[in-house]
């Protein structure tokens, strides 16, 4: 139900290079569902962690972190944050119902700090003894074996049976953990975004964007896309270079069983249909007679 999230800034590889080493832990049994070794911790890497345990395991209840920046902000340093000026890490959980709660006690530090302890005294021993020099390949080995070691030794058993992770529903975590931004629409129906000129292609919806608010999504991998509301307009590369165009929604028409197309008036005539006069009231002719 509770996940902790917490990175350690160390010498991982025994020498001058320093790393930030990004955990993410279950509270109830301290099994470790994430581990890797960033150049810093930040709004991108976190958001790549989150979403990788929400892809892999499921949707969960709560987060519980630190109150550093890319989490929350704090008005007063030191002081406490304000759960109502969103982060985009707290935008993103929000849209997935997962609730955010932020570290005031030193108990909740020091349980961080004891795992860290941990990781720091095993894991540049296990790359030495692995041969492991790189980023890339310290994480593989994380990845495809230390993480499962790691939590064989140090995982406890569950109070109660079973999982409280839920299936995730059609929420595109593409979308929810990029960056997103609110540009307006130029009259040449482009975006300004980064020093980019992101030009929009024609919509059959409307005759021109300009003047409307869009939103840009930078996503993890720094390819941008372009949305209106629940509309796509484009989909591009870190350098502004249109990689997918709006989907085309298909026209539905009826036909009859003759295969012609029936063309309502529209609007539809106000006309009168002509009619029989009564024959209880005379015509002039008659009434002059």
């Amino acid at each position: 139900m509770l996940l902790h999230i917490d990175g350690s800034h160390h010498r991982w590889f025994q020498d001058e290079r320093w790393y930030d080493l990004i955990v993410i832990l279950d509270d109830a049994t301290s099994e470790i569902y994430y581990a890797q070794l960033v150049e810093e911790e930040s709004t991108t890497t976190v958001m790549a962690a989150l979403r990788a345990v929400i892809e892999r395991k499921g949707l969960f209840c709560a987060l519980y972190s630190d109150r550093g920046s890319h989490f929350w902000l704090t008005p007063k340093v030191g002081g406490k944050v304000d759960p109502h000026r969103l982060t985009q890490v707290g935008r993103a959980l929000r849209e997935l119902g997962i609730q955010m709660i932020p570290a005031y006690s030193p108990q909740a530090r020091g349980r961080s700090e004891r795992n860290f302890a941990t990781w720091q005294g095993r894991l540049p021993q296990e790359l030495r003894l692995h041969g492991i020099a790189s980023v890339e390949d310290a994480n593989r080995f994380l990845r495809d074996h230390y993480i499962a070691e790691f939590n064989r030794s140090f995982q406890v058993r569950a109070a109660e049976r079973g999982t409280a992770f839920l299936p995730r529903r059609a929420q595109n975590l593409d979308l929810v953990f990029s960056l997103q931004f609110e540009r307006a629409v130029n009259r040449d129906n482009t975006v300004s975004f980064q020093h980019l000129r992101l030009q929009i292609e024609a919509v059959r919806w409307r005759a021109t964007l300009a003047g409307c608010t869009v939103r840009v999504h930078q996503h993890l991998d720094g390819t941008l896309t372009l949305t209106h509301g629940p509309q796509r307009l484009g989909r591009y590369s870190a350098e502004g270079k249109l990689l997918l165009a709006k989907m085309a929604v298909p026209r539905v028409v009826e036909k009859t069983r003759a295969v012609k197309v029936q063309k309502p008036t529209f609007p539809p005539r106000l006309e009168i249909p002509h009619s029989a006069r009564d024959s209880n009231f005379p015509t002039t002719s008659a009434t002059a007679g």
